[in-house]
Order: structure tokens, then sequence, then C-alpha cells
């Protein structure tokens, strides 16, 4: 079995009247198509749809990438671990 996408949601910034979460801030799509050497992530906010392709066998490339997604997902440039966990998730779909 191959994963060929994953979607990510980002925690909420706000609850609702009841106390529950909100919606999710931001979304990303990580995809690969099969024989594709790019990996292609979707960033997904109000206002701000963009589309990256990253070298699949590249792990300076995906450790950018990481960093770009996890600021995307948690509004903010995270920690070395914080960005290790998204980077985890891109190497799902590394080479």
């Amino acid at each position: 079995m191959r994963i060929t996408s994953t979607e990510l949601a980002s925690t909420s910034d706000t609850k609702l009247r009841d106390g529950s979460p909100g919606l999710p801030r931001a979304f990303a799509r990580i995809s690969r198509k099969p024989g594709d050497g790019h990996i292609t992530v979707e960033l997904l906010a109000p206002g701000c749809e963009r589309a990256h392709q990253v070298q699949a066998n590249d792990a300076d490339d995906l450790w950018s990438m990481a960093e770009c997604l996890q600021a995307h997902l948690d509004g903010h440039k995270g920690t070395n671990s914080e960005i290790d966990e998204v980077y985890r998730e891109l190497q799902r779909f590394a080479d």
C-alpha cells in the first residue's frame, strides 16, 4: 500500500459559544502522483491558496517546506521539534 495524499488542519484560535473549538484557520494537502519526482503541497486558508512543488529526494527542500508549512498551520515560526513533526509527514511522500 502507498499513501498518495494526506490533509492537515491547523488548530483553531477561536472557540464557539459552547466552548468547543471553532474551525481551523488553515489547511494543507500533501500529495504525490506515482512516478512523479515532486511532492505537491497546497496551502489553503481564507484568501490564500498556494501550491508548492517540493523535490521528493532533497532533504533540504523538504525541511524548507516543513518550516513554511508549520508556520502556515500554526501561525508562528515553530521550534525544531514542531518543524520536525511536519517534516516527518512530508517524508512519507519522499523517495
